[in-house]
């Protein structure tokens, strides 16, 4: 794919607490002229931004309809809890759900996790969203259950978080508009998420041209190709040729005049 096939930008659209940086620079570094403009959307909206046309592709939350949007799971993320760092859970590396029954949990309106059964005790109201649950948690109202990327994004200094291993997970994907031939650039970005070199088959990127001492190589094994060690050699410097194509007989006498 080069000159007028390339376009001139591709649009990533990415959801908190996902950080696309390591793959936006590989991206820079393999097509230097193609920008890639972020898009930042919440988990509800980025599925809706991607159908109508307003990225390219995008780092979303699963599940995606997909009979509308292609996705491609990257990773799954662990749960946690977050907690005031005086907390009694403190004390242990890791809570599980029934260590949480009689704590009031917080769900916020835009919560990521798949739950069947909400654990502990439910709060009066339902926080409008994870940044309003944080503050919450901050008051000593009651705790959230998170991904741990979250926990991060929203870190304070009199917070802190642990691990649920029973608790239900999150799972991020790289996701695009379903089409019967995927974009171009959806491919290359394809590639760079799943570490995939800048030849390898299944990218779109230009192979880079050869230099020129391998080019000198295989022209010299051109050149001996087929006449194995009577390929024509170049006499030694100081030397000439000896008439005839004779050589190693012995030398005569001159002749007197």
């Amino acid at each position: 794919m080069t000159g007028s096939d390339i376009p001139s930008s591709f649009r990533l659209a990415y959801v908190p607490g996902v950080t696309p940086t390591k793959w936006v620079r590989v991206w820079h570094e393999r097509l230097p002229h193609t920008s890639l403009e972020l898009v930042q959307a919440t988990a509800a909206e980025a599925p809706g931004l991607l159908a109508g046309g307003g990225a390219d592709a995008g780092l979303v939350r699963l599940p995606v309809d997909r009979d509308v949007l292609s996705a491609i799971p990257l990773y799954t993320e662990t749960t946690v809890v977050v907690i005031p760092k005086d907390h009694v859970a403190t004390a242990a590396e890791e809570v599980s759900l029934a260590e949480l029954s009689d704590e009031i949990v917080l769900h916020p309106l835009d919560d990521l996790l798949d739950w069947e059964t909400l654990p502990g005790r439910p709060a009066v109201e339902r926080p409008a969203t994870t940044a309003d649950a944080i503050e919450l948690v901050a008051a000593g109202v009651g705790v959230l259950l998170v991904p741990q990327s979250l926990a991060r994004l929203h870190h304070r200094k009199d917070l802190t978080y642990r691990p649920v291993p029973d608790a239900p997970e999150s799972r991020v994907a790289l996701s695009w508009p379903e089409a019967e031939v995927t974009p171009d650039l959806v491919e290359e970005f394809i590639g760079i998420v799943r570490g995939r070199t800048v030849n390898s088959t299944r990218g779109r990127a230009a192979t880079p041209p050869r230099p020129a001492k391998d080019k000198a190589k295989d022209k010299a094994k051109r050149g001996g190709a087929g006449g194995g060690s009577g390929a024509r050699q170049k006499p030694a410097a100081g030397r000439k040729p000896q008439a005839g194509g004779r050589s190693g007989g012995k030398r005569g006498k001159p002749r007197g005049r």
